[in-house]
């Protein structure tokens, strides 16, 4: 039998690296992409095939993809859509800029990605394709808004995938983690200078929380769990026969999936606003 083979996006770290080994030990052929060429360097001296790929760059998909291909001999049997960002900052603070570059990567990025690989996949008459989501692709938190926001477009442009790939034989599925330990909040602090004026806001005094969760290293989550978590959702998802639509990962994806279903809206913003 033929190895399979999967390509995944942001792969310097966090989950993108651990399922990026997690898949290659479970015998599949890795293409690890990175944005950064001395990520994909690195990871190339780990053993995988690295692609650059940067979501704002079309002709970066346009390249690794045509890499893989070749590879190959033309198949690809998965994609993981796994690269993002945080803009972290209230929304009335957030320019429309700024959901601009964040879209860009989180949800435009995706769609360009997966409309480059649908094709194949059609060809070849199977396929599964994998968008990484959130717990904050189900409700919204504070601070948190450009990444809500592009995490719930996410959320509705996977669905639609699914149900129009449903007569294809390419399975359509979301990945929704809480949290995992991540580089993600330290990778959103160049956007959170770039794009947040805190010293013009109303909210300049509660900004002050937020710094200091952004600076200052306070040790895990509640909750939190290791990459691997989600490593192993991500290998169910492309090896069941019938995956599932979605994936929960952490206590806390189960715990608001599950509110939001019982909960008026009025009581889960009650629930939110605590958290």
């Amino acid at each position: 039998m033929a190895q399979k083979s999967i390509l995944i996006t942001g792969c310097s770290s966090g989950i993108g690296y651990d399922v990026a080994h997690g898949m290659r030990a479970a015998g599949w052929r890795v293409f690890a992409a990175c944005r950064k060429a001395e990520d994909c360097a690195r990871l190339m001296a780990e053993g995988f095939d690295s692609p650059r790929i940067d979501y704002t760059d079309e002709a970066s998909m346009d390249a690794a993809l045509a890499e893989v291909l070749a590879e190959t001999g033309g198949t690809l049997d998965a994609l993981f859509n796994n690269g993002a960002y945080a803009i972290p900052g209230a929304m009335e603070d957030v320019p429309t800029d700024a959901l601009r570059a964040i879209f860009e990567c989180n949800v435009f990025g995706y769609h360009t990605l997966t409309r480059k690989v649908i094709p194949v996949m059609r060809a070849q008459g199977h396929g599964r394709i994998l968008q990484c989501s959130s717990v904050l692709g189900l409700v919204s938190m504070r601070w948190r808004g450009a990444y809500v926001t592009s995490k719930f477009a996410l959320e509705g442009m996977t669905d639609t995938l699914r149900i129009e790939m449903a007569d294809t034989g390419i399975h359509v599925v979301l990945i929704e983690p809480g949290p995992i330990t991540s580089k993600i909040r330290e990778n959103s602090i160049p956007h959170f200078e770039r794009w947040i004026d805190t010293k013009a806001s109303p909210r300049a005094v509660q900004y002050e929380t937020l710094t200091k969760r952004l600076y200052e290293s306070t040790g895990p989550d509640p909750f939190e769990l290791a990459p691997d978590a989600v490593t192993k959702k991500v290998l169910h998802a492309v090896t069941s026969k019938n995956p599932r639509p979605r994936y929960y990962v952490t206590k806390p994806t189960y715990l608001m999936g599950f509110l939001k279903r019982i909960l008026s809206t009025r009581l889960l913003d009650a629930v939110l606003r605590k958290s």
